[in-house]
């Protein structure tokens, strides 16, 4: 079993940890909210008072942070950990969902310092972290993925090995854009269909095994009824907040940009979501999309 620093324990993070102190490791945690340490407590694992004493004599370091901006923060500069944990040489790994060229960045001064560093941001939201079924997408050399794997699968169901540095972030921004166009079209495809004098129990039902099926239709529908278990049947309670889908699809759209690739779907979905939290829908799950479809007027 391993020593664990964990950096972040909001509403991803603090499962996250929690499963880790189950699954057997000594997991000590760090975050500015007063709550989520008095939790990893309550879970088994022990509060830090900074992030540095969170990740002294860990063999493992693992950081869950809203942006890239926090994530360079921690490891490079207001927090130092690359330069703290040095001389100890643990594995460190990032779970964040941030921009590729940041998780190059960190991963480089990592490197740099002797360091073995994985990015590797993850699927599956809350439920996911809550019952360990999470995907992660790691990017990093062979060596690092193969060190990491049995602690990411303490807290997954699935783990990939994308690739090099930065190339699970690649993965995860491109799964989550085609995630918000979907979901965006799951959402016209119901709305349509009560226009059309539609059940959507029904439409739900014929659709779940037409060529029409996916995630979004299945398990996740934002139609209030057909998925008693999605968010849509609990006031758009998240899940994976809007604000957090209008994130992704932002870093998919400036990875589109530096690389020249045409996303003009993505690009308007994009616009959607920003509606949405323009709303004030922001913390809502991103499937309330379709409520603010709902209310819009066809030109």
């Amino acid at each position: 079993m391993a020593v664990i620093g964990f950096i972040g324990l909001g509403n991803m993070g603090a499962p996250m940890a929690a499963n880790l102190v189950k699954a057997g490791h000594t997991v000590s945690g760090f975050d500015l909210n007063p709550a989520a340490l008095e939790a990893l407590i309550q879970a088994g694992g022990t509060a830090a008072p900074s992030a540095t004493d969170a990740v002294r004599g860990a063999d493992v370091v693992i950081s869950m942070l809203p942006a890239g901006e926090h994530v360079r923060q921690v490891w490079l500069h207001q927090g130092g950990l690359i330069d703290v944990v040095k001389d100890s040489s643990p594995l460190l790994i990032d779970c964040s969902t941030i921009d590729v060229d940041s998780a190059r960045v960190v991963t480089a001064a990592a490197e740099e310092a002797g360091l073995a560093m994985l990015d590797a941001p993850v699927s599956g939201g809350t439920v996911g972290a809550q019952n360990g079924t999470l995907t992660f997408m790691v990017g990093g050399s062979e060596e690092a993925f193969a060190l990491g794997k049995p602690i990411l699968e303490a807290m997954g169901k699935n783990i990939f090995h994308a690739g090099g540095p930065g190339a699970g972030q690649a993965v995860k921004i491109c799964n989550n854009m085609m995630l918000a166009i979907n979901m965006v079209g799951v959402a016209e495809g119901f709305l349509l269909a009560e226009k059309l004098g539609l059940d959507w129990g029904k439409l739900h039902e014929i659709c779940a095994t037409a060529t029409s099926n996916s995630w979004a239709l299945s398990n996740y529908c934002p139609a209030p009824g057909p998925v008693p278990a999605a968010p849509s049947n609990r006031d758009y309670a998240p899940g994976f907040m809007a604000a957090l889908m209008l994130k992704d699809v932002k870093l998919s759209q400036a990875a589109a940009d530096s690389t020249g690739s045409p996303t003009p779907l993505a690009e308007k979905a994009m616009s959607f979501y920003q509606a949405v939290c323009d709303a004030g829908d922001g913390a809502k799950d991103f499937s309330v999309v379709f409520r603010w479809l709902a209310g819009q007027k066809r030109d």
